[in-house]
C-alpha cells in the first residue's frame, strides 16, 4: 500500500520539481514583457499606446454610410421621416419667421408630451400600477459628451475649415487663373439665380435634388454616364482652347 501510494503521489511531485518555476505576469517569459520598463511601465506605456493611437483616429462629423443611405432612401420610413420633416421646416420657414417656426415646433412637440404623461399618469390613477414615469427610460439615456469626444469633432471640424481657408485662398489670390474665371462665372450665374430665388427657395430645392437625383442616377446610371462624357470632353476641349490663348498658362505648359 505504501509502493501504491508513492507511486500516485510521484508524477505529481516530479512534474513540480523538474518544471521551471511559472514566470510572473510581465516577465522574462511572457510574449508580451517588456524587460527594459518593467511591469508596471509596460503596462502604463501599452496603454498610453493604444489611447494615443485610437485617439489619432479621424472622426467625421456626419458619418459617410449613414448619409448615403438616407440620400438612397434604403429605409424608406427613416428618409421619408427625414425628408418630410426637413421639407415642412423649409415651407414654414419660406412662410413664417424662424422665431416663430422655432416656437410653433417647440409647443407642437410640448403638446404632446405633456399630453401623453397627463394621459399615462391618468391611465395608471384609474388602474392603481405603479408604473413610475412613462420617458423614464429615455431620462436614464446617458446623453452627456466627453471631452475626448468634444475634441474629436472640434479637430474634425478644424479640419474641413483649415481645407477651405486654402481654397478661398488660392481662388481670390488667383494662384490658379483658370479655377479663379471659374468662380468668378459661377458667381455672375448666381447674380441670376439670386435675382428669382431667395435663399430659403435654394434650400428647398436643394433638398428635392438631394432626395431625388441619387436615386435616379442609381435607376439610369449607364444613360446619364454617357452623357456627362459626353458634355465632359466639350467641356475639357473648350478649357484647352481657353488656356491655349492665354499667354501665362501656355508659357507655363510649355516650360
Amino acid at each position: 500500500m505504501a509502493d501504491l501510494s508513492a507511486a500516485t503521489q510521484s508524477p505529481s511531485v516530479s512534474s513540480t520539481s523538474s518544471g521551471a518555476e511559472p514566470s510572473a505576469p510581465g516577465g522574462a517569459g511572457s510574449p508580451g514583457a517588456c524587460p527594459a520598463l518593467g511591469t508596471k511601465s509596460c503596462g502604463s506605456s501599452c496603454a498610453d499606446s493604444f489611447v494615443s493611437s485610437s485617439s489619432s483616429q479621424p472622426v467625421s462629423l456626419f458619418p459617410t454610410s449613414q448619409v448615403h443611405d438616407l440620400i438612397f432612401w434604403r429605409d424608406v420610413k427613416k428618409t421619408g421621416f427625414v425628408f418630410g420633416t426637413t421639407l415642412i421646416v423649409l415651407l414654414s420657414l419660406a412662410a413664417f419667421s424662424v422665431i416663430s417656426v422655432v416656437s410653433y415646433l417647440i409647443l407642437a412637440l410640448l403638446s404632446v408630451t405633456i399630453s401623453f404623461r397627463v394621459y399615462r399618469s391618468v391611465i395608471q390613477a384609474v388602474q392603481k400600477s405603479e408604473e413610475g414615469h412613462p420617458f423614464k427610460s429615455y431620462l436614464d439615456v446617458d446623453i452627456t459628451l466627453s471631452s475626448e469626444a468634444f475634441h474629436n469633432y472640434v479637430n474634425a471640424a478644424m479640419a474641413h475649415v483649415n481645407r477651405a481657408l486654402k481654397l478661398v485662398i488660392r481662388l481670390f489670390l488667383v494662384e490658379d487663373l483658370v479655377d479663379s474665371l471659374k468662380l468668378a462665372v459661377f458667381m455672375w450665374l448666381m447674380t441670376y439665380v439670386g435675382a428669382v430665388f431667395n435663399g430659403i427657395t435654394l434650400l428647398i430645392l436643394a433638398e428635392l435634388l438631394i432626395f431625388s437625383v441619387p436615386i435616379v442616377y442609381e435607376k439610369y446610371k449607364t444613360q446619364i454616364d454617357h452623357y456627362v462624357g459626353i458634355v465632359r470632353d466639350q467641356t475639357k476641349s473648350i478649357v484647352e482652347k481657353i488656356q491655349a490663348k492665354l499667354p501665362g498658362i501656355a508659357k507655363k505648359k510649355a516650360e
